[in-house]
Order: C-alpha cells, then structure tokens, then sequence
C-alpha cells in the first residue's frame, strides 16, 4: 500500500491524505494527465467552433438496456430516499485533488490493490439509475458478496473504483498488508484470476498515470522490485536524465530542487537489514545502497538498481562533484547510501574506509546530524556518549564531512526528509576491476589502492578530557569534520576555500536535562 503503519513514504501512488505530516508532495506526478486534459479542452473548444467533428456517444445496446431496466426511473427515486446517508463516499473524496471519469485518487488505489479474492464486500442497493447500460451491469454484479463473484458477474477493477469511491461498495475484509507482488510468487497457480486482473489492470494504470510504457513495466520474477516500485524508479530515471541533460545543455550544476524531484520520484525499498540504525519500535526502513556493496556471502558487486537506473546514481554523483571545494576534491566514495524520513538512532557505522559526505533534501524541520568527532570507539556502550561532547550539523543547509566509524544520529524532526550519504566501503581494494570501472562510469571518485583514510580528517582524539572542536591543531593538519553550507560551497569551491563554520549550521548545542530529552522523545516525528 502506499503508507506503513508508520506513516512513511513507500512505493506508491502516495495517498497524501493518509500521509500526514511525512507526505511528500506530489509535483509532476499528474504532468501526464495534465497535458491529457489540456489536449481535451483544446479539442472541445475547437469543436465549439465548428473545426473537429466529435465523436458521437455510442448508443449501441441503449434500447436493450432500457427495456432491460427491472424498474422504472419513479420507483428507482423512491429507492433512493435515505441511500446517500446509510452509504456515503469515502470521507477523502471531500477533499480537493484529481478525479472523475476513470481518472481515480491516490487513495482508492491504495485500497483496491490490497483486495483479494476472498474479501468480502456489500454493495448499495439499486445505486445506477434505470435507462443506462451501467444500470444493468450494477444490477448483476451487485449481488456478490465478495471480490471474486463480483469479477465473475461482470465487473472489474475500474468498476470497483468508480463504486467506491461514490460510496456504492462497503469492504468488510479481510485485504492484504501490502498491494500483491506478483513478481515474488514462483507458482502461477496460487494467483487467484482476482490477483491477475488487479495485477494487469495497474499497471496499465500507473503506464498511463505516469507516462510510461507498459512493456516497460514488466518485472522478471526474482528481481526484487514490485511492479509498483519498477513504475516509480523509472520516473525518477527519467527525471534524472532530464536533469542532467539539461544541466550539461545549460553548463550548470544540478539543483537541490531537481535532486527533490528525484528522490520523490524513487520508489525506497523496505529494508530490514541496517540494525544499528533502526529507530526504537521499528523493525525496517525506507533505505537503498547503490554503488558497490559486500553481500552476506561476501560477493562484492554493484547493486542491480545501480544497473538498471544508471542516471539517477548519475545525478547523486553529479551534485556533490559540482560542489566539492577545492580542498577535499580528492574525497572518494564507491556507494551511496540514500534513506527516506526516518531517523536515524546513535550508531557507528560498521566498517567504512575514509570520511563520508552527507546531505539531506525535503521540506522538514530538525532532522540535524548529531556527531562525535572524537569518538574514537574506546567507549564500549554508546549510551555512554555525552550530549555535551556532539556537534550538531544542518545537513539541509550545506555538506557535512564526518567519519561515519564514529557515533552520529539524526535528530528528530517533522516533514518530509531524505538523506545521501556517500561513503566507500572497507573492502573496495577487493572488487573486481569491471565494478571499479562501473563505478567510475556512474559518476563515483573510486579510491586508489594505497588511498589515505586520514587526508582528509585526522583520526579521532576519544574523550579522556580532550575537546571536540574541529580547529586543526597545527597549520596544515586535517580537521575532525567539515561543514560546507550550499550557499557558500560555491564560492569555496571557485577558491578552493576552506571549510565553513557558522552558528547556525554547526554548532554544540547546550547540555539539556532529563525533562528536556524526554520532551524531545515525546515530541518526535519518527
């Protein structure tokens, strides 16, 4: 479905009404259907003017299915009397967004994928007016009492949608967690003929919805992507291309808003794996690595979405080359680690090789990266860190450089958040020269074998009484960590500057008590 119990952002249609505070917005999902309805209204005022001939309304079977009609329009009126109240449409369909004939709200498409066969349904009585062709279908399919006899009486999933969302079908269940995977089920015969109408009626939905080719939407069995995910990573391939394409027509960098669109456009993976991050009472979050990775076999490979969306690792790529100042230009990094609202808890990262770069997107607030520089791992627990000892860094507003072997998280916040963090793993000497060069044609700075961890931040100094700013000690040594705001890594970049520091991007806050930490838990986001 489109939302978790959670309220974060999945593969979707996104219901935005369900979405709450986390719903991304939904700019250039309907450009599609905009320019559809454009091309609509041009050809009706053209045919106002007598240039375009319309096409007549079909009256075939008109005549059949008035005499077909098991009541007349009067005894269908005073059947009507008290039906709007006792079966209302849903309360979504009050608000304002896309609708109307065969073009449905993300909602209903949230609710009538998870349908199964054996979920039981009611429909309203005698809701479709005598004298119409959908009259007589209504009559018939209206007396099934679950999904599978409604398909077999003749109605199907875009009937379902037009019923429910008038409020003409009541769904008692049960339905599924999650819209079916087909590309997951290895035997055919445990799909149901419900499973497979669903299944091919979507997609040529979510071709037309967002402008792609249904032979583009095909899943091969075992590839690990529903058919809902393949739909939405194509857009953001596409998105991407067209970023990129312009940024180069124009000589310019890609922008924070065209890294947005794309990181909306990209349809998360629900990822159970990453335990050291899992925000408490969690169990899994919205979170892909592309790029090079070690399995759990030990097989270091580039990942299959990496292959398959090339462009939209392209452009992550492309927007930190565009902003890399001129001092740490020889950052390398082998694979980016890209995460969608949720927060990170207090972690060390397993076994990164050098510094990382991080920078988060979205309309949110909070959300900074909270981190100890000089968490050098000789502290056992990490509840043991001191608040007093972090830094806090507003990776919305500029690039952060830190060592993510030492302790960091993010700090709660409300909105829409996601985050790059581009970082090389400790195995990268060991890949095969084909991933290296793969990774170097997405865009990736790959590191040489003798590569220095240390070039471009000093080792950590540990808390036996030492301070945590990140000043040099002497000219010429590497600092714990850089902060870069966007606004100024231009210039810095030009110049080869050096790294900035401001008081509003990074800064150690103030010890806080146990009232005001419990406040800030209570008050959390996600």
């Amino acid at each position: 479905r489109g939302l978790s119990e959670q309220g974060l952002r999945a593969p979707r249609f996104l219901p935005a009404a369900m979405a709450g505070k986390l719903a991304p917005t939904a700019k250039g999902k309907a450009s599609s259907l905009k320019q559809s309805a454009k091309a609509e209204a041009a050809e009706a005022r053209a045919a106002a003017k007598g240039k375009v001939q319309r096409k007549p309304r079909r009256k075939i079977g008109v005549e059949e299915a008035k005499a077909a009609a098991k009541m007349t329009m009067e005894q269908w009126r005073k059947l009507q009397v008290g039906m709007p109240e006792a079966w209302p449409a849903p309360e979504y369909m009050a608000e304002p967004g896309r609708g109307g004939h065969t073009c449905y709200r993300d909602q209903t498409y949230e609710i009538v994928t998870r349908w199964t066969a054996e979920t039981r349904i009611r429909y309203r009585p005698h809701a479709k007016a005598p004298g119409s062709k959908s009259h007589v279908r209504y009559e018939k399919y209206s007396k099934a009492k679950t999904v599978a006899q409604a398909l077999k009486l003749g109605s199907w999933p875009c009937d379902w949608c037009w019923d429910f969302e008038r409020g003409f079908i009541k769904v008692d269940g049960p339905v599924r967690d999650e819209p079916l995977d087909i590309s997951k089920i290895n035997e055919d015969s445990k799909l149901t003929d419900v499973d497979l109408a669903i299944n091919r009626w979507y997609m040529r939905e979510l071709a037309r919805n967002l402008g792609l080719k249904i032979s583009d939407l095909h899943v091969g069995k075992g590839s690990g992507e529903s058919l809902i995910m393949r739909a939405h990573r194509l857009v953001a391939q596409r998105e991407a291309r067209a970023a990129l394409a312009a940024a180069k027509k124009q000589s310019r960098k890609i922008t924070d808003d065209e890294m947005l669109r794309v990181l909306r456009s990209w349809a998360f993976a629900r990822n159970p794996n990453r335990q050291n991050v899992l925000p408490d009472g969690q169990d899994w979050v919205w979170s892909d690595t592309l790029g090079l990775i070690r399995d759990r076999i030990g097989d270091i490979h580039i990942t299959a979405a990496s292959k398959t969306y090339p462009e939209v690792v392209n452009i992550m790529n492309r927007y930190l080359l565009d902003r890399l100042p001129g001092e740490v230009r020889e950052f390398k990094w082998t694979s980016l680690n890209v995460n969608c609202n949720y927060a990170a808890k207090l972690h060390r990262d397993g076994n990164n090789f050098g510094p990382s770069f991080i920078k988060a997107f979205g309309e949110f607030s909070g959300g900074a990266l909270n981190y100890w520089p000089e968490d050098d791992k000789k502290v056992d627990r990490l509840t043991a860190m001191k608040d007093e000892d972090r830094v806090q860094l507003d990776i919305k507003a500029g690039l952060a450089m830190f060592n993510g072997n030492s302790a960091h998280s993010v700090e709660d916040f409300q909105g829409e958040r996601y985050s790059i963090v581009y970082f090389t793993i400790g195995c990268y000497d060991k890949a095969p020269e084909d991933c290296k060069e793969e990774c170097r044609n997405l865009g990736m700075n790959f590191p040489a074998p003798n590569e220095d961890p240390r070039k471009l931040l000093r080792a950590p100094r540990g808390y036996k009484g030492g301070d945590t700013t990140a000043t040099p000690v002497k000219r010429g040594a590497a600092p714990a960590f850089r902060f870069y705001p966007v606004a100024a890594a231009s210039a810095a970049q030009r110049r080869g500057g050096k790294a900035v520091q401001s008081k509003a991007t990074a800064k150690r806050p103030a010890p806080e008590g146990p009232m005001g930490a419990a406040r800030k838990r209570a008050a959390a986001g996600s």
